[in-house]
């Protein structure tokens, strides 16, 4: 049979790029190929529609298997990734109830919140906890991570685990810098020092975070995301090098925890291409060991991209997302729950996220193949291409002083911030795309109620020396400016009435009533359609009836020169007046006093604050 199908390929002539492109230029009669097929990430390269075994051709990556050096295709031989749930709860009593409930559920690695860093909070966290068969995360504020430490330590030699240990405890002196502006307290290098003395007998714990998780959270691009963090990774190697200690020691301290954008494919090429760039950086350095140059990386799935309108799309959102980080082999994975934007999550929420990883274990099988990606024309080249950007901006950041001086005069949170910027214009204008919020909202949702201020839980947020005098990271997730929209409506006295006027060609006012419905909504605006009417007279005179506060007329272009002048007499201010569309005629309209047109390129939440300025009370 095999010999069968090689006779039946092989009546095929090969078929090069060239031939290929060829044809698609005949069909695309004349539109240049680049403009309406080639697409431009935000990562600054350019991707194709179509790729072939010759675009890796030179690839070195793809001669490598998982747990081999560069590791690009994974550092271990199998792809069991830890499911983590990070532990919410009022006393450490509670949390080590939580945590022994959960781990009942499948739960395979906890992540706790110390307040207190006493032995006492330890062993109470841990009390009746296998910490030989589950990962346990520690974070706390830096001042007292030391502390921690010891406390662990100790706890871990006393049960007799130093060996079958894993874990990690979250140091990140940058934090502040990040969230509060502050600066990086000068002792940030004696202090990792000490962490890693303390923690000497106990291999596998983690002390020195590279949490670049905040940066795709305030809106970081992939490369940017990456670059940083392998910046951040490598202030850690050269500080503590240049204070005697092996690399090889430091590098099996460091811990990545890193974001998941819904960015599909980029961001299983990122992790990929994270692997292969940290261990080339930690050779650099001339490890005892190859083994010191595995990335360990945790992955956490975004918040940026949440929304409190529509919020269980935040469901399949984190999905793909964690989909994503599994395919790409990272070593653990946490699913954010869905109603975390707007309160604390409860146990239902909590279930489902657990669940969604369930999903891709249990019916999906994902753990059971290690990169399955490996050897995708697409995914091989995407990943050399991240990391090709990625590196640019690690090797601009290393000029510049490295990642330590980028923070303290902030070069980062300014790039960074700009792409924040950059993402919410593109918001705006629905180049990206959040649905339930910018497209396709759910008209009737109501969310005021809901929304619980939850504030910040850090404990560094308390005033420090620095505090506030330099530059910090944007907190506004990708929805806020459009929720904030709605929730204007939702406080207003009265909810704006849009009503479509719909009229003439078929096709045409169907699919522009559909458009301005999408676009109205995004303001939670009642939305009153309707299938059409003879005259404009007769469509005028019904939103009238309904008290209408906006009309927009949905017709072809053709038509809008007669109709449109119509219609803007015959409601004589009485509404807002809208033309859905564009048309050629555009000028002669607006010559005649018509001035809000919507369409495609239209900026949709300036259009609709506009609006709000008008309309609410």
């Amino acid at each position: 049979m095999a010999e069968k199908k090689e006779k039946l390929f092989d009546q095929f002539p090969a078929i090069t790029t060239e031939e290929w492109k060829a044809k698609v230029d005949a069909d695309l009669k004349g539109v240049p190929f680049e403009k309406k097929l080639v697409w431009r990430t935000n990562e600054g390269f350019n991707v194709q529609p179509m790729y072939r075994a010759e675009d890796i051709e030179n690839l070195k990556s793809t001669d490598s298997l998982p747990g081999e050096y560069p590791y690009v295709r994974g550092t271990r031989t199998e792809n069991d990734w830890l499911t983590r749930q990070e532990i919410i709860a009022n006393t450490p009593a509670e949390a080590n109830a939580k945590a022994i409930e959960v781990l009942g559920k499948g739960v395979t690695s906890l992540g706790f919140k110390v307040e207190e860093t006493t032995p006492e909070t330890v062993a109470t966290l841990l009390k009746d906890i296998d910490i030989t068969k589950v990962e346990i995360n520690l974070s706390c504020c830096p001042c007292h991570a030391a502390e921690l430490a010891q406390a662990l330590v100790d706890y871990v030699k006393a049960a007799g685990a130093c060996e079958s240990f894993r874990g990690s405890i979250d140091f990140n002196p940058y934090r502040r810098a990040f969230k509060h502006g502050a600066q990086i307290p000068a002792e940030m290098a004696a202090k990792a020092v000490e962490l890693i003395n303390i923690v000497k007998d106990v291999p596998a714990l983690r002390v020195l975070s590279v949490n670049s998780d905040i940066l795709n959270n305030a809106g970081a691009y992939i490369f940017q995301e990456l670059g940083y963090a392998l910046a951040w990774g490598a202030e850690w190697l050269s500080l503590l090098t240049e204070a005697g200690i092996a690399v090889d020691e430091v590098a099996k301290r460091i811990k990545f925890n890193m974001g998941i954008s819904s960015n599909y494919f980029m961001e299983l090429a990122k992790f990929r291409a994270a692997r292969m760039l940290w261990a080339q950086i930690v050779e650099q350095f001339q490890p005892a060991c190859k083994c010191s140059c595995k990335m360990l990386a945790h992955a956490t799935t975004s918040t940026f991209n949440m929304t409190i309108f529509d919020a269980h799309v935040n469901l399949l959102r984190s999905q793909t997302e964690a989909m994503s980080a599994a395919l790409a082999g990272v070593d653990s994975i946490t699913v954010t729950p869905f109603d975390k934007a707007y309160k604390t999550p409860d146990d239902f929420s909590e279930r489902i996220a657990r669940n969604q990883q369930f999903l891709l274990k249990e019916e999906s099988h994902l753990d059971k193949v290690v990169d399955p990606a490996g050897g995708s024309y697409y995914v091989e080249t995407l990943t050399a291409s991240i990391a090709q950007e990625a590196w640019k901006l690690f090797l601009d950041v290393e000029e510049k002083g490295g990642f330590l001086a980028c923070v303290n005069n902030g070069t980062v949170q300014d790039a960074v911030n700009a792409s924040s910027e950059k993402r919410h214009g593109d918001m705006a204008r629905r180049k990206e795309i959040l649905l339930g919020t910018n497209q396709y909202p759910n008209f009737g949702e109501m969310a005021a109620d809901k929304i619980v201020n939850t504030g910040c839980a850090c404990s560094c947020a308390n005033k420090a020396e620095g505090e506030g005098e330099g530059k910090k990271l944007s907190t506004k997730r990708a929805a806020s400016d459009f929720e904030d929209l709605r929730l204007a409506t939702e406080a207003a006295a009265n909810r704006p009435k849009v009503f479509m006027l719909t009229i003439g060609n078929l096709a045409m006012r169907l699919a522009r009533s559909q458009f301005s419905a999408n676009f109205f909504g995004c303001a939670g605006y009642e939305i009153i359609d309707n299938l059409g009417f003879n005259t404009v007279e007769e469509g005028v005179n019904a939103a009238i009836e309904k008290n209408a506060d906006i009309i927009v007329i949905c017709s072809s272009d053709d038509e809008y020169a007669t109709l449109a002048p119509e219609a803007f007499k015959a409601i004589n201010g009485r509404a807002e007046f809208v033309v859905a569309g564009a048309p050629a005629c555009t000028e002669e309209l607006q010559a005649q006093g018509i001035t809000n047109f919507i369409h495609v390129r239209s900026n949709v939440l300036e259009t609709l604050q506009a609006f709000n300025a008008k309309l609410l009370k």
